[in-house]
């Protein structure tokens, strides 16, 4: 077996693992088994495949980074707008805004307190256990 097919064998491979989810079958484990004669060539590949695999996961960190920072300053925008637009209506005194798509409004609520849970359907009842030191 020449360096080009040893080649394209662990790409098949690892290409194999990763579709299993990095699980091993019996199958896999036999192709991957390595004899004297292959050591050099396999363990070049194995090298090239393992680099490759790290510098995937580096982009795939690199990605997330950018997707959650993009997140977080999206969720700013957003809270930002919010809290103009409430800012706003409160200083015009105008409780709602209505169009045919979309309304935006103040919710009116109030907060209740309740000394008897027993006199409360237990669905409408969470328990917290805090633990502390």
């Amino acid at each position: 077996m020449n360096i080009y097919q040893i080649e394209q064998e662990f790409l098949l491979l690892s290409n194999d693992i990763i579709e299993a989810g990095g699980e091993i079958t019996p199958e896999l484990e036999t192709a991957l088994a390595i004899n004297k004669e292959q050591l050099q060539n396999k363990g070049v590949n194995y090298a090239y495949v393992i680099k490759s695999l790290e510098n995937d996961i580096s982009s795939i960190d690199e990605e997330i980074k950018r997707l959650n920072a993009l997140k977080s300053s999206r969720s700013k925008t957003n809270d930002l707008l919010k809290a103009t637009i409430k800012q706003a209506m409160q200083l015009y005194g105008i409780e709602e805004i209505k169009t045919p798509t979309l309304k935006i409004n103040f919710r009116k609520s109030e907060s209740v307190e309740v000394d008897d849970l027993s006199i409360l359907d237990p669905n409408f009842i969470t328990e917290k256990i805090v633990t502390s030191a």
